[in-house]
């Protein structure tokens, strides 16, 4: 099966991302659609800021960036925006209610041969298959953040996921300029959350006692272990919201207790969502 067209549900964070990189690395035809124009419009307008930096770099000519935004189409109809199209991504928050109401809408819009695939970071593809009729033609398609930039791609099989679908998803990451890897089995946090969230766990944990400054635990880390961001940096990137939301699924899940988590909540209840929010453990007002 050979993906010419694509939709991408939800223009935030990671939704506009993946848009990007679908038009700018495979060259498909991108229907972008959220359930509100003022998100559509802010999704747009990031993307087009992403290409006019990569024009200044001379990464992009100017005419090449034009024609990556030509190929991508804000459309504020679900309808419209899935009705043709080879293959669905979802990218909304991170809620398993919210997934499973967007996704058996999708199913009723699209064709019979259509692949729908999840942007989920932690959620069981199998449990969000179930909201479609077509489980062998769902898997997860787990993109890293930001989209643009970041070379790997998770895709997870779920319980009736088809060789074919795991095919096809693989071999459009790779046309997007990515590095895929096949999840066989469908877990909690797949690969690298699954890693990364008691990480993130733990050095939130760090804050919560008193242990040591924010700065500190993430100097600590990239000077200790070589990471290129530290943790704390990382969870404001990632979104405290979306953080608190993967460890409830990996601690359920290994059966061990998430720490940090009631820092967390007090930091996302006060608005301190990390850098989409403008505050999370650092100040992110103004450019970082």
């Amino acid at each position: 099966m050979a993906v010419s067209k694509i939709a991408v549900l939800g223009a935030g964070l990671m939704g506009h991302g993946i848009a990007q990189v679908a038009a700018q690395f495979a060259k498909v035809e991108v229907y972008l659609t959220d359930s509100d124009q003022e998100l559509l419009d802010r999704g747009v307008k990031m993307i087009e800021s992403s290409l006019e930096r990569f024009v200044k770099s001379g990464d992009l000519s100017p005419d090449e960036s034009a024609h990556i935004r030509d190929r991508i189409h804000p459309v504020i109809s679900l309808c419209d925006a899935v009705r043709d199209v080879d293959l669905v991504i979802e990218a909304v928050p991170e809620d398993m209610a919210l997934k499973r109401r967007l996704l058996s809408e999708v199913e009723k819009k699209i064709r019979k041969d259509t692949i729908i695939v999840s942007n989920t970071s932690s959620l069981s593809i199998t449990m969000l298959a179930k909201a479609t009729k077509r489980p062998e033609k769902f898997c997860g398609m787990h993109f890293f953040n930001p989209p643009q930039l970041m070379k790997l791609v998770e895709v997870v099989r779920g319980a009736q996921t088809s060789d074919v679908t795991v095919q096809v998803v693989k071999e459009l990451a790779e046309r997007m300029g990515k590095d895929a890897v096949v999840v066989r089995k469908d877990a909690p946090g797949f690969i690298v959350n699954r890693i990364l969230v008691p990480a993130l766990s733990e050095a939130i944990a760090l804050v919560q006692e008193g242990v040591a400054d924010p700065e500190d635990i993430d100097k600590a880390i990239k000077l200790g272990l070589n990471w290129p961001m530290g943790p704390l940096e990382l969870s404001d990137y990632i979104g405290l919201d979306t953080v608190l939301a993967m460890s409830r699924v990996v601690s359920k899940a290994t059966k061990k207790r998430a720490r940090g988590t009631s820092l967390l909540r007090k930091m996302i209840k006060s608005g301190s969502l990390g850098r989409k929010a403008g505050k999370g453990f650092f100040d992110w007002s103004e450019k970082r």
